[in-house]
């Protein structure tokens, strides 16, 4: 199995982008890391060997990319109003910048491309098809947190409620052609019974977008699948089979 990395930085938000692949035809998925990850966390948390089967088959192709957001949350500035501006900017670098990558090392076509992640990948999952149901087609979404503003100081501000799924999704207006497309999409939200999980932030986020008309399923298992890499490597490989 190939496996390509590369780095640029962007003035888009400041900070060097690291991006990784995995895989050679496929499927393109995008899987963002957990809150502090790099683009090779979901190596060495052994997420690529236990997705080897399909890699090897060539029905996907993996791809991630550096949770700069996050890490500027945790370690730099938790202020509500710069998490938005932050967010923004990332929004920014993965439409400008990592998915024309992606394209190129695609061929030029990213058809069909799935984004995925768990904990806070989970939200950037899912802010990624909401915000761009015109670039993703499916989303995978692990034991998220989806109202990330409870871990930020401060109230929401305009900026911070465009880049929360939970906040702008209910103020789409009916004749906007982003929910019309969210209409066509699929969000897949899973979780863990065990410690660490909040259950009820998963229902919440299916009773949003359910309001809305926008295609979703909530999985739940059991008490033994903690907020945890054991839980989400078992998770991934059977829905995005499932998904293909």
């Amino acid at each position: 199995m190939s496996k390509r990395t590369e780095k640029w930085f962007s003035h888009r938000i400041g900070k060097e982008v690291s991006v990784a692949r995995w895989g050679e035809v496929g499927t393109p998925v995008l899987l963002f890391p957990t809150a502090g990850g790099d683009s090779e966390e979901i190596e060495r948390f052994h997420m690529i060997d236990v997705l080897g089967d399909l890699l090897a088959a060539g029905r996907i192709k993996v791809y991630s990319v550096d949770s700069l957001a996050g890490r500027s949350w945790l370690a730099e500035n938790d202020d509500i109003r710069h998490a938005g501006q932050v967010q923004h900017r990332f929004d920014d670098v993965i439409v400008q910048e990592v998915l024309p990558w992606i394209r190129g090392d695609c061929g030029g076509d990213a058809h069909g491309l799935i984004v995925a992640g768990a904990s806070l990948g989970a939200f950037n999952a899912l802010a990624a098809i909401c915000r761009h149901p015109d670039l993703f087609a499916k989303a995978i979404c692990m034991s998220g947190s989806y109202d990330v503003s409870r871990f930020l100081r401060g109230r929401p501000d305009e900026q911070f409620t465009w880049c929360s799924p939970m906040h702008f999704v209910p103020r789409l207006a009916e004749d906007d052609a982003r929910l019309q497309l969210l209409r066509q999409r699929f969000v897949l939200i899973t979780y863990g019974g065990g410690r660490w999980e909040n259950p009820d932030e998963n229902w919440k986020l299916a009773e949003v977008l359910g309001a809305r008309g926008i295609p979703n399923r909530v999985d739940a298992w059991g008490p033994e699948w903690d907020h945890d890499w054991v839980t989400w490597r078992r998770m991934l490989p059977q829905y995005l089979d499932d998904l293909l």
